[in-house]
């Protein structure tokens, strides 16, 4: 076997076995059967054991245990270090305190026995725990900044959230004073410390020690008062007792930035960026410390002091410039990121926890195992169309296309993200670019053959031409989901970083994998020519001819439903985004979720999301049933008539804002357009300024006229997971323009004297079996997923068929013409602004060129 195909298989398979070893295993273990299975000492399994029968104990107690935090009291109460059961986790030698090891070793324990790839709130439930500001300390903020205030609120917990991973938080107020936050896949008895950290309020202090008195040998000085710390020296802990200011030297809101940092002696400490402001202020007091450390013969000290309690007294020898601090304490290396996170986010209202509910997933039941089966049709669909089409051919792609998903997990688990629905529709958007990249390097190879070439040349003669296409295609759309990365939030910076992966992984597969994969079959004589069905080959049409009657009525489509989209105002939003009516009712019979929005939707409430629920630590269910505002009620006596064997009772009714907040869809406008910027940059180089604007103008026009059709179309209303579907269409709008465009460009190098109209027929019919074969393929999945999908799956798909067929139309009557329309009909201006001038076999006089070079029609 050649050493170029030994190469590109080895890296092929070390890339799926290492995201195999993510990926593997695909669900949770049991806590109790993984650490005995990965110590195998049975002493230990003996300390198990032991944490399975207190857990069992505690079930039917105020504070029920899991096995995790039951194996975590027994072995710190008792001083038994954990870590000498497993010698495949050394932890530090200088880190001598038992409780500390534990602390470190157990979560890492924890956290192995589960599956790397987590599932979403909407897929597999977890937690709701609801917040309540101090009604005293709300009662000093004035009436008019309360909102203000509640809202800052609840953007630091989601920012707080967000540092345990991708996990898409939802986080929305309730009334006037209580804050909703949902997790997903969350154990609360695994991880009690969890609640309060993200309630903590964070006010840091920094206050001057006195420089001579001390508890234990004299009385409190006016203006100070007594605190104390913890410190351990060679595994043994003592108390410090120092006075301390009453009043601050400096506090927290002169933090710029705080993170986590290893120090030289190994242990671990936050360092702290203060403002300008605050490092003026840091230096005087650190000066005046060191001067009087000099006066008194006694060392000052600075106290840090977190939420009241002292975490470190340091000495000041000198004035400290520059604004940087450091926190030193006994810290884990996730206590230290928690800090970090909670003084770079303080909360300035305190909060109080009153409920605390398990809940299912945010997609019912049957939303998901309806999705799941639209999936396996829409997968055989595709993948029967695909063999049908371009038999071995279609087999290599599939087989491309799978490692391809595999390789987006495999990645997405190595970051231990969370899969959520708006990740979903990034990998569904990476296979229709994976299968979109082979259609075109078959296409290629196609028409290479047609030229006359043998198998071997075609091969490479189409991975050679169809590179700089799948490059430019794959490269916007990075930019798109780069933007979303750094921007987004929630839903946003889900599909983003499932679309930046899956954007590498499509080139990957398609230049590399479906590369070796075709060159070993015809090298080898296991396959000696490439046979395919043959769909509207070598079409003739003037689609310039069309441009201007599809351009009116398109956009004429566009202003329609932007007026309907005006008229219908807030009437066209969901829950996610207006709030409404959450009803509370107790039951005796257990109703299918299917069933009872069945009966909701019949009963034209509009959008309505029942979800079950369970207080933690019980068996005890309730139904949560979410409208639209003024709703709530008559949902109730709809599902007490549906339904009178479930004996309905409504326990109360709460006002819920909206999940998708302000700062959510600032941040999804703010990165669309951002992206739209970045593109007509990125086109402008490789191509010209006039294909940036046809492609940005099309992508806009999708957009738009996607949501028209959407709200013409009775029965459906937007909700967060639209937010991904929006993003999907960006993308696979962007995607089928630079196909065109680059056709376009390829040909205006070949046909040097050709006019421009002439060219861009030219490129868009030999791009159209193309676009007509992935229009078919992606159309097969979405299609699937509508008619046989339920809830936000229809939603989703109905929108996204809506984006593949604009996306097509817009590739070939929008942006095409509007490139036409920027250079006037003239090819010479698009060649004094080609980054490429088109090299000519031979020379022509300025007359000929005149002449071949015009004009308009």
């Amino acid at each position: 076997m050649s050493g170029k195909y030994i190469w590109k298989l080895a890296l092929t398979g070390v890339i799926v076995a290492f995201c195999l070893s993510y990926l593997i295993p695909m669900s949770d273990q049991d806590f109790a059967e993984h650490v005995k299975a990965r110590s195998g000492d049975p002493a230990f399994a003996a300390l198990v054991d032991r944490a399975e029968a207190l857990s069992e104990e505690s079930v039917n107690t105020d504070r029920p245990l899991s096995v995790y935090m039951a194996l975590k009291s027994i072995a710190n109460e008792e001083r038994i270090d954990v870590s000498q059961y497993f010698s495949d986790l050394q932890l530090e030698a200088s880190l001598t305190n038992v409780e500390k090891r534990n602390n470190i070793l157990l979560p890492t324990l924890l956290e192995d026995s589960k599956a790397n790839l987590k599932k979403g709130l909407d897929i597999q439930g977890g937690i709701s725990v609801t917040f309540e500001v101090d009604p005293v300390a709300l009662a000093e903020v004035p009436a008019a900044e309360r909102n203000e205030k509640l809202s800052d609120a609840i953007n630091i917990i989601e920012r707080r959230v967000n540092t345990y991973g991708v996990s898409e938080p939802i986080v929305r107020p309730i009334g006037e004073n209580r804050i909703e936050l949902q997790l997903a896949g969350v154990n609360t008895k695994d991880n009690p410390e969890l609640i309060n950290t993200i309630k903590a309020p964070a006010r840091l202090e920094f206050r001057e020690v006195h420089p001579t008195a001390n508890p234990m040998t004299s009385s409190r000085p006016t203006g100070y008062e007594e605190m104390t710390m913890i410190q351990e020296y060679n595994g043994v802990e003592n108390e410090v007792r120092l006075y301390v200011k009453r009043i601050p030297a400096l506090t927290g809101k002169y933090v710029a930035d705080a993170f986590p940092r290893t120090n030289e002696v190994g242990g671990i400490e936050v360092i702290l960026k203060l403002t300008s402001e605050g490092a003026d202020l840091f230096a005087d007091v650190t000066e005046r410390l060191a001067q009087q450390g000099q006066t008194t013969g006694q060392l000052g000290r600075l106290a840090i002091v977190l939420d009241k309690q002292l975490q470190s007294a340091p000495t000041v020898r000198e004035r400290i410039a520059g604004g940087t601090a450091q926190i030193t304490g006994r810290y884990t290396q996730r206590e230290a990121i928690d800090l970090a996170n909670t003084l770079n986010n303080p909360l300035e209202l305190p909060l109080e926890v009153v409920e605390m509910y398990e809940v299912g997933p945010s997609m019912a039941k049957d939303s998901i195992e309806s999705g799941v089966k639209a999936s396996v049709i829409g997968i055989t669909a595709v993948s029967a169309f695909m063999i049908a089409y371009f038999f071995i051919g279609g087999f290599v792609a599939l087989i491309s296309v799978l490692l391809n998903v595999v390789i987006v997990l495999g990645v997405l688990a190595s970051f231990n993200a969370t899969l959520t629905l708006p990740g979903i529709a990034g990998i569904v958007l990476t296979v229709g670019m994976a299968v979109d990249a082979n259609i075109l390097i078959f296409e290629r190879i196609r028409e290479e053959l047609r030229n006359g070439k043998n198998i071997k040349s075609a091969v490479e003669g189409g991975f050679d031409k169809v590179f700089s296409t799948i490059f430019d295609a794959n490269v916007t759309t990075l930019l798109v989901s780069f933007v979303m990365l750094s921007l987004g939030t929630g839903p946003v910076k889900g599909f983003g970083l499932t679309l930046a992966i899956g954007v590498v992984t499509t080139m990957f597969c398609a230049l590399i994998v479906t590369r070796v994969m075709l060159e070993m079959l015809f090298t080898t004589g296991a396959l000696k020519s490439f046979k395919t069905l043959s769909v509207l080959s070598g079409t003739n049409i003037d689609f310039m001819k069309f441009r201007k009657p599809a351009f009116i009525a398109s956009w004429t489509l566009v202003i329609v439903g932007v007026v309907v989209l005006a008229v219908k105002g807030d009437s066209i939003y969901g829950i996610d985004f207006t709030g409404g009516d959450e009803a509370i009712l107790e039951f005796s019979q257990r109703i299918d979720e299917g069933e009872i929005r069945d009966a909701l939707t019949a009963a034209d409430l509009g959008e309505v999301n029942p979800l079950y629920q369970s207080q933690l630590g019980t068996d005890d269910e309730l139904l949560r049933v979410q409208t639209g505002f003024a709703k709530g009620e008559e949902a109730v006596a709809v599902l007490q008539q549906a339904f009178p064997e479930a004996g309905y009772n409504m326990l109360g009714k709460n006002e819920i804002g909206p999940s998708v907040g302000a700062e959510i869809q600032k941040n999804a406008f703010l990165a669309i357009g951002l992206s739209l910027g970045l593109i007509l940059l990125y086109i402008a180089f490789r191509f010209e300024i006039g294909y940036g604007i046809g492609a940005i103008v099309a992508t806009i026009h999708d957009i738009l006229l996607t949501l028209g059709v959407f709200v013409l179309v009775p029965g459906h209303q937007f909700t967060a997971p639209m937010v991904a579907a929006i993003l999907l269409i960006v993308g696979y709008s962007l995607n089928d323009t630079i196909v065109v465009f680059d056709r376009i460009r390829e040909e205006l190098t070949l046909r040097p004297t050709s006019k421009l109209r002439e060219i861009i027929n030219i490129a868009m019919n030999a791009v159209f079996t193309r676009s007509l074969l992935t229009s078919i393929t992606t159309l097969l999945a979405s299609v699937s997923l509508m008619v046989f999908g339920q809830g936000v799956i229809n939603d989703i798909a109905f929108t996204f068929t809506i984006g593949i067929i604009t996306g097509t139309f817009s590739s070939i009557f929008i942006a095409s013409p509007i490139f036409y329309f920027y250079h006037k009909g003239d090819r010479r201006s698009v060649e004094s602004s080609h980054d490429i001038v088109p090299e000519y076999d031979w020379q022509v006089s300025t007359k000929a060129s005149s002449t071949g070079s015009s004009n308009t029609d």
